[in-house]
Order: C-alpha cells, then sequence, then structure tokens
C-alpha cells in the first residue's frame, strides 16, 4: 500500500471514532515467540490454560485472521516496528532463493539507520518507549534498540539461544549489558528453570507504573521470549500444564497479560490503553512436544502455509473496543505500526511504501474491508498471496527452517501433516499454474481447486492482477543478512568490562566480514 497522504489519515481518524481531543493513548504491543493459532483457549485449546488471555479477549476484540509479517521471527520484528515487508526493510538474505534468515549470532547486519521505526516517530508525540524482552534486529551498537528511537531497554539482542562454551547472549540494561544468559541470567537446560519471564513481567510493571507518574503517553513493547527452545518457566509454573514445559511456559506468560491489564486497571488508566497481542510466527511443529499448536492450520514456524503465519491475536482497548467482538478483517502485523502511528495523532511517512493498514476501521466500528491483502514472504521470494477467502500458492517448500546443518535430523516444519501434491520437501516452483485454496471452505489447505474449474480461473483473475501491480512497485531494500563474521559486541558488548564478562576472540579468528554462504559456523540452534 502506498503511503497515506494527510487527507487519507484524517478521514482514518473519523472513520475509527477517535475522539483528537482525548489525550493520546498509551500502547502497549505484545509480542510472543513461536506461539501458534491454536495455544489459547479462546482459540480452541482444550487445556484452556490461559484464562487472562481468554478474558481479555471477552472484554475485547479476538482477530481470526491476522498474520506475521514473515514465518521466522527477525523479519517479522522488523516489519512489525517499520509497518513494511521484510523485502524492504531489509532484514532478508538473497544469498539462497526464498531462504529463511533471521539475525543469528554470526550475522553482522541489522535493522538499517535508513528505516523508520515505530518508537521514532510516537516520540514525536511525546511518547516514551521501553522494549523489555527479544530484541532480534542486529547484535552490533549501531543496531541496538536505543539507537532506534526506544528511550529504555532490558532483555536481549538476541534470542536465548545457548548454553555456549563462551559468549553467551548479553543482557542489556539501557545501553549497557548487565549479564548473560545462562550466567548472571540463569536457564537451566536440564530442568527448564528459569525466573527470566517474572523478570520481564516485573520490568512491564515497573515501567508502567513510572510512566503513569507522568502527563506523557508510553509505548511498551513487551517481547519475552519463553515458549522459543530452549523453554524455560519459573518455578511458580514449572510442572503446572498438561502440555509440558511448553504449556508451563505459555500459563507464565499468561499470568504476565494478566498482571499487565490488571496494573492499567488499577492506576485507571485502562481506558486510555491500546493494548495489542500476537506472536511473531506460528508454532514449532518440528519442536514436537516443545512447540506449540497451530490449530486446523497446515504446518508451522518457517512455512508459509497457515499454520506459519496466522496469529492468535487479541486487542484491548476499554469503553472503545465493543468487547466480546471476533473480527475477521484480515490483518497484518504490520498493521499495528500503521494502527499505532494514526493512533498517537501523527502520519505515517509519506516517503517509501508502507504496507501496513489502519487496525482501526474493524476494532472500533466492526467494518470489514474485503480486498485487503496478504503476500507471504520466505526471504527474497513471493510464496503466496490471500485475497478474500482465496489463497494462491506461487512457491511452496516445508523445509529447511533456516541455515541448518546438512546431516541434521531435525523433523520437517510439516512433521505429521504432508499432504501428497501439496507439501513438497523441495522447493516447487507453482508460478505457471499456482495452487489455490478457499481458505474459508478449506483453512487446512489440503484440497487444491481444480485449476480447470470456473472458481479457480475467476479467482486467479483477480489474484494475478494483485500480483502484477504489487510486483510492479516492489524495490527490494538492500539485504541486511548476507554477511557474517563475528559479532564483537556479542563477545564485548558495552558495559562488559564494568562487570567483568568481557569475552576475548580467540586467537586466529578471522575477523573480515565475509558472505554468509562461505561460513562454517552458520549450523545453529533455529
Amino acid at each position: 500500500m502506498m503511503a497515506f497522504s494527510w487527507l487519507f489519515v484524517f478521514l482514518l481518524f473519523k472513520l475509527s471514532s477517535v475522539d483528537s481531543s482525548e489525550p493520546k493513548p498509551n500502547i502497549i504491543i505484545m509480542l510472543m515467540d513461536d506461539v501458534g493459532w491454536g495455544d489459547l483457549g479462546a482459540f480452541g485449546n482444550p487445556a484452556m490454560e490461559t484464562p487472562n488471555l481468554d478474558k481479555m479477549a471477552k472484554e475485547g476484540a479476538l482477530l481470526t485472521d491476522f498474520y506475521s509479517a514473515s514465518p521466522v521471527c527477525s523479519p517479522t520484528r522488523a516489519s512489525l516496528l517499520t509497518g513494511r515487508l521484510p523485502i524492504r526493510n531489509g532484514i532478508y538474505s538473497d544469498i539462497e532463493h526464498a531462504e529463511n534468515a533471521y539475525v543469528s549470532v554470526r550475522h553482522l547486519g541489522g535493522i538499517p539507520d535508513y528505516e523508520i521505526l515505530l518508537p521514532e516517530i510516537l516520540r514525536e508525540a511525546g511518547y516514551t518507549s521501553m522494549l523489555v524482552g527479544k530484541w532480534h534486529l542486529g547484535h552490533e551498537e549501531a543496531h541496538l534498540p536505543l539507537n532506534h528511537g526506544f528511550d529504555h531497554f532490558f532483555g536481549s539482542p538476541g534470542c536465548h539461544f545457548g548454553p555456549f562454551d563462551s559468549g553467551n547472549f548479553p543482557v542489556y540494561r539501557d545501553s549497557e549489558m548487565i549479564g548473560r544468559y545462562f550466567e548472571e541470567f540463569v536457564i537451566d537446560e536440564n530442568t527448564g528453570l528459569s525466573n527470566m519471564t517474572r523478570l520481564f513481567i516485573e520490568e512491564g510493571l515497573s515501567f508502567i507504573k513510572e510512566q503513569a507518574t507522568k502527563d506523557d503517553p508510553f509505548f511498551l513493547y513487551w517481547s519475552p521470549d519463553a515458549t522459543h527452545t530452549p523453554l524455560y518457566a519459573s518455578h511458580a509454573f514449572r510442572g503446572k500444564s498438561q502440555r509440558g514445559l511448553y504449556g508451563d511456559a505459555i500459563m507464565e506468560l499468561d499470568s504476565g497479560v494478566g498482571l499487565i491489564l490488571e496494573l492499567l486497571r488499577e492506576l485507571q488508566i485502562d481506558q486510555n490503553t491500546f493494548v495489542f497481542f500476537t506472536s511473531d510466527n506460528g508454532a514449532a511443529i518440528y519442536a514436537g512436544e516443545e512447540g506449540g499448536s497451530n490449530g486446523q492450520f497446515l504446518c508451522g514456524k518457517g512455512i508459509t502455509f497457515e499454520g506459519g503465519m496466522r496469529e492468535p491475536s487479541i486487542a484491548w482497548w476499554p469503553s472503545h473496543i465493543q468487547p466480546g467482538i471476533v473480527s475477521h478483517q484480515v490483518g497484518s502485523s504490520m498493521d499495528l505500526f500503521t494502527t499505532s502511528v494514526i493512533l498517537a495523532g501523527l502520519s505515517v511517512p509519506e516517503d517509501r511504501i508502507i504496507d501496513g493498514s489502519s487496525l482501526l476501521p474493524s476494532l472500533l466500528e466492526q467494518e470489514v474491508d474485503p480486498e485487503r491483502t496478504v503476500f507471504y514472504y520466505r526471504g527474497n521470494e513471493m510464496m503466496a498471496i490471500r485475497r478474500g477467502m482465496y489463497k494462491a500458492h506461487y512457491w511452496t517448500w516445508v523445509g529447511p527452517l533456516g541455515t541448518v546443518d546438512p546431516s541434521s535430523t531435525q523433523p520437517s516444519n510439516c512433521f505429521g501433516q504432508e499432504v501428497p501434491g501439496v507439501t513438497s520437501e523441495e522447493l516447487t516452483d507453482h508460478t505457471d499454474c499456482p495452487l489455490l485454496f478457499h481458505l474459508g471452505k478449506d483453512p487446512g489447505e489440503k484440497y487444491p481447486i481444480p485449476n480447470d474449474s470456473h472458481e479457480y480461473m475467476d479467482a486467479m483473475l483477480t489474484i494475478r492482477a494483485v500480483e502484477t501491480n504489487h510486483k510492479r512497485d516492489m524495490v527490494p531494500g538492500e539485504p541486511q543478512l548476507n554477511i557474517c563474521g563475528v559479532a564483537e559486541d556479542i563477545s564485548s558488548p558495552p558495559g562488559c568490562e564494568k562487570i567483568n564478562k568481557c569475552v576475548p576472540v580467540p586467537e586466529g579468528t578471522d575477523l573480515e566480514p565475509h558472505d554468509c554462504s562461505e561460513d562454517p559456523y552458520l549450523y545453529i540452534q533455529v
């Protein structure tokens, strides 16, 4: 979608019934890690172990057709904060066709300076912003959150991969490290015990309490990662779930959501706080019992079938969003950028294409735009398009998730759900005759519509026109995930010398940046 004009933004405000005379609302975005569409009770999980999220849905809006911008973590996180597809904002690689690249321990790239992130824009309206949890948009100092609009940061530039022999991922307080995962911030890989989620909850609550005493609005980006392997939960939740350690982690995150919403009520700022809960990609099917559920949808994380990108999503804003509504509006994590900018009374940037749209008409007026389109990208390739209820797959591929050891025995990302003629272990080109599904009749994408039917030809006529327009306007950003090397800001981040946690780079290590295809160390956990 082209950048909004001032007039269009004004009209969106009118359509959304937002009173510009009211104080600017606080904004909280809760982005989970590898949580699937079927993991919440409100979305049909039979364990019913998410009472706070289920209550949030009852008090707000449940979104059934909301998507991540990518089937893996880093690209989605970049798109949420920029409102732009990963192919535009640069968080992708084009070394391999349709590669699922993300910011690994070896990547030197990250979110580029020319991208405008949500907290940078919100600052113009007086917002104070904090990131709690996982960043995953670059390890080097130039890529860290405080250099891209955030005022405060408690968490890590990467995920809690590990433990490694040395140089575990650092944990930051604002611009300096204060320890490392598996060391000062303990994650017991044998028992799955860790207090990290509790710390992320406490940090979020403390920020809200502090900001509530001030006149200016705040933006909290709450991004805990306990549901990404290696899983963890605290003593209070370990062993409580029917679903094992993954369920324990979900229950603890659910408790955090409940505590945050309750605090907003206690501080009497709930009616002036917009809260949105979602996930960065589908559940990790390859993780088996250590992964979540994508419900009725096919495959999971890393895959552009529905299970990889359709996310459990809830919007909550008392006195503004009618309680208990179910929205079937097709939406995307990129919409959170545009929606937040409009809530702040600002305009989205006009010097670039913004792919996100406002969710306010659907959330506040229950309007549905039937022409919203989803473009399913994997790396540098547009794999599929959804228009209305029809979804056309131009390419299919169920593996690998990322750059993995060729000798790995990791299960398929569609493990146990393979559909003959649909799922494919090899990258398969369907561009001449895309696989077409009607997601209303066949949400599991098991029965392709015959390509000689009138239904197929009519639907593809519309989708082909959308494809043509999209590709005509597409100018890919420079890929940021092509260059690898030794990320010195992991081994010796700012502040490491103050706590004696700098890790020297081993003698003989080649420090020269190089093409990631030449990197023998890129076989890491995903």
